[in-house]
C-alpha cells in the first residue's frame, strides 16, 4: 500500500536561503527535512524540471536520510509516477498537474497539494472545480481556518457552475486538515545559550525578554501597533524593563524606519531591538533569549502560524492573536493566552475584493486594508502579558505545558498522517468514479485530436485555418539535389534554429526521410511513416514539415497515370 509519494521539487518551494523568505518557504523546507527523516522510506522519488533541480534534493536526502537513493521522474514523463501512486505538491495549485495526468490515465497517480496563504490567488481554487481533479486527489489544508476559507470559495463557485450550466455534479478534492509539524529537537537550549544570547543583546537576568519571530511587515504579518502599545503599558504597569525583540526582516528601508518610529513613538518604554531573522543564527538560537514569545497577527494571508510552535517547543509561554490556525495550537490558559480578535460584518470587505480583482489595489494592499479593519483587544493582551511579565511561575508552568503540547506537531508524528492519507487517496483511487477521463480526443471526422486540456490545445490543430494546406498521410514529398544529413545537422547547429533542438526525430529517423523520399518521384507521407513504430508518427510528420520549411524536401509532382 502507497506510503511514499513523489515530491515536486522546485528550490521556490522549499529553501530558505534567500532575501524574499516568506512561511510558505520555511514550511516547505521544515516538511523537506521532516519527510526524509521520518518517512521510513529507503528511495525518494523526484519529479523536477531539470537534472540540477533533481541534484539539489538528492544532496538533500544524502545529507538527512543517509543511505537512501533517490529517482529523478522528469516533469516531462509523469507517465513514470505510476510506480510511486502519489504526487505531493507544496502548494494548493494542483490544477495544472491534474491536467498533464490526464494524458497518461486518470488513475494513475494522486495528486496531493497544501495550503499556505489562500488569500493571494483565489482563483486558483476555484480552478479545482473546472480542472479533472478526482476524488483521489487532496488538498491538505493545515488548519480548520484554513480549509473554511477554501470552502468559502469553492462552495459558493460550484452553485455559480451549477446555475449557470446546469452541473449535477461538481467534484472536488479532499479537504483534509493536517498541520505544518516542526523539528521540536532543534528548539532545546541550554542555560549557557541562554545566558549568551542574552549578554549579547544586554538583557539583564532580571529583565523581561519578549520576541517576535517573522516578517516584519504591518501590511502583510502582524500590525506592531497593538503589541507596541500592550507592551508600553505593560511596562508602566509592572515597572519591569522590558526589551522587545522583533526578529525577522523588512521588505525595505522605508517599512524598516516605519516599525522604528511606531516602537519609540508607541513603546518608549520598551527597548526595542531588532535583528535580521533570516541569518541562521539569529533563526535557530534567539528563541533562548525569549522569555514569553508574542504574535498579534490580524492578516488574512495567515492560515497556519509556525512561529507560535516553534517558540512553545522552546519551553516559552505565548502569547498569540486568537486568529486562524493560531487557535488549534495554542491551548488559552495552558501554553500561553489567546487574544481575542474581531472582523467587520460579512459583506463589508466586496469593495476590497473587487478593487483587487480588477488591478486597483495590489495584493499588499489589498491584504493591507483588509488588516486595517481587523482588531486585536489591547486591554487583553495588556493583561496577558502582565501576568507573565509578574509570575515566574505561570511563565514556567506554561512554557512546560507549551513544550509537551509542541511535542503533538514534530514531524515524526505529522509525516506518518501524510503517509496515512497517501493510503487513503490510494485506496479511493482503485474504487471511486472517475470523472470526465479522456477518451483519445478523436473529433468525428477523425482529422485532428482534442489534447487532454482543451484550454491548452495543440497549437496545430487551434492554428489549422491559419496555413495553406496541412500535412497528411496523402502528401507526398522528394527530397531535393543536394540534401543530405551533413546538411540538416548543419542547420540543428545554427544558433537561429536552437528552438528545434529537441522537437525532431531521432537521427535515424530524419535519415529514413532522406533517403526514402528519393527523387524523381518521391513518396507519399503514409508509405514512408509506416515502416515506423505507430506512437513515433506524429513527430515524423512534424519533422518531414522541419525538412521541408529549410529546403530539403520538397512537395513532390503528383504521379503520372
Amino acid at each position: 500500500m502507497v506510503s511514499n509519494a513523489a515530491i515536486f521539487f522546485h528550490p521556490d518551494g522549499y529553501l530558505t536561503a534567500r532575501k524574499d523568505l516568506k512561511g510558505r518557504h520555511v514550511a516547505g523546507e521544515s516538511f523537506l527535512n521532516g519527510f526524509f527523516r521520518h518517512s521510513g522510506q529507503s528511495e525518494f522519488i523526484c519529479h523536477a524540471a531539470s537534472p540540477e533541480q533533481a541534484r539539489s534534493f538528492a544532496e538533500l536526502a544524502g545529507r538527512l536520510a543517509p543511505g537512501s537513493s533517490t529517482q529523478l521522474v522528469p516533469t516531462t514523463a509523469p507517465e513514470g509516477l505510476a510506480r510511486v501512486g502519489c504526487l505531493f505538491v507544496p502548494g494548493p495549485g494542483i490544477d495544472r498537474f491534474v491536467w498533464q495526468r490526464r494524458r497518461v490515465g486518470q488513475r494513475t497517480y494522486s495528486l496531493c497539494g497544501i495550503t499556505h496563504t489562500t488569500s493571494e490567488s483565489p482563483e486558483m481554487f476555484g480552478q479545482l472545480l473546472t480542472a479533472p481533479v478526482q476524488p483521489w486527489d487532496a488538498v491538505i489544508c493545515t488548519s480548520l481556518a484554513a480549509r473554511a476559507s477554501v470552502e468559502a470559495i469553492l462552495h459558493p463557485y460550484a452553485a455559480f457552475l451549477s446555475e449557470r450550466f446546469g452541473a449535477a455534479k461538481m467534484p472536488m478534492p479532499q479537504l483534509p486538515v493536517i498541520p505544518l509539524g516542526i523539528d521540536t529537537g532543534a528548539f532545546r537550549f541550554d542555560e549557557a545559550v541562554r545566558h549568551e544570547e542574552r549578554k549579547r543583546l544586554g538583557i539583564a537576568p532580571d529583565d523581561m525578554a519578549v520576541l517576535f519571530v517573522g516578517r516584519l511587515s504591518f501590511h502583510a504579518k502582524a500590525h506592531p501597533i497593538p503589541m507596541y502599545m500592550a507592551l508600553q503599558r505593560t511596562a508602566e504597569r509592572t515597572g519591569r524593563r522590558i526589551h522587545l525583540i522583533q526578529a525577522g526582516w523588512f521588505s525595505n528601508d522605508s517599512v524598516a524606519a516605519a516599525f522604528q518610529q511606531g516602537a519609540r513613538r508607541y513603546c518608549p518604554s520598551v527597548n526595542a531591538i531588532f535583528l535580521d531573522g533570516r541569518l541562521p543564527d539569529v533563526r535557530t538560537r534567539i528563541w533562548a533569549a525569549a522569555d514569553l514569545f508574542t504574535s498579534l497577527s490580524d492578516n488574512i494571508q495567515e492560515t497556519f502560524g509556525i512561529t507560535p510552535l516553534e517558540a512553545m517547543a522552546a519551553g516559552l509561554p505565548v502569547v498569540v492573536a486568537d486568529w486562524n490556525g493560531y487557535r488549534e495550537t495554542v491551548r488559552h490558559g495552558v501554553d500561553g493566552f489567546r487574544i481575542p480578535t474581531m472582523l467587520p460584518p460579512l459583506g463589508s470587505g466586496l469593495d476590497l475584493a473587487e478593487r483587487y480583482a480588477i488591478g486597483v489595489d495590489t495584493y499588499d494592499y489589498y491584504i493591507g486594508r483588509a488588516s486595517q479593519m481587523t482588531s486585536v483587544d489591547i486591554d487583553a493582551a495588556e493583561d496577558a502579558f502582565t501576568r507573565l511579565t509578574l509570575d515566574g511561575a505561570l511563565r514556567r508552568q506554561m512554557g512546560e505545558a507549551a513544550r509537551a503540547r509542541a511535542g503533538e506537531f514534530d514531524w515524526r508524528v505529522i509525516v506518518p498522517r501524510y503517509q496515512e492519507l497517501w493510503r487513503e487517496l490510494a485506496t479511493i483511487r482503485g474504487q471511486g468514479v472517475e470523472s470526465a477521463p479522456w477518451r483519445g480526443g478523436n473529433l468525428p471526422d477523425g482529422d485532428a485530436r482534442i489534447g487532454p486540456n482543451p484550454v491548452r490545445p495543440d497549437p496545430m490543430s487551434m492554428f489549422a485555418s491559419y496555413p495553406t494546406e496541412t500535412l497528411s498521410g496523402a502528401t507526398r514529398l522528394v527530397r531535393t539535389e543536394g540534401a543530405s544529413m551533413a546538411m540538416l545537422t548543419e542547420l540543428l547547429a545554427d544558433p537561429l534554429n536552437s528552438t528545434a533542438r529537441g522537437l525532431l526525430s531521432p537521427p535515424a529517423e530524419l535519415a529514413l526521410a532522406l533517403d526514402a523520399f528519393a527523387p524523381p518521384l518521391g513518396r507519399s507521407v503514409a508509405e514512408v511513416a509506416a515502416q515506423l513504430p505507430a506512437d513515433h508518427r506524429l513527430m515524423f510528420a512534424r519533422s518531414l514539415v522541419h525538412l521541408l520549411k529549410f529546403g530539403l524536401l520538397r512537395m513532390a509532382p503528383p504521379p503520372v497515370a
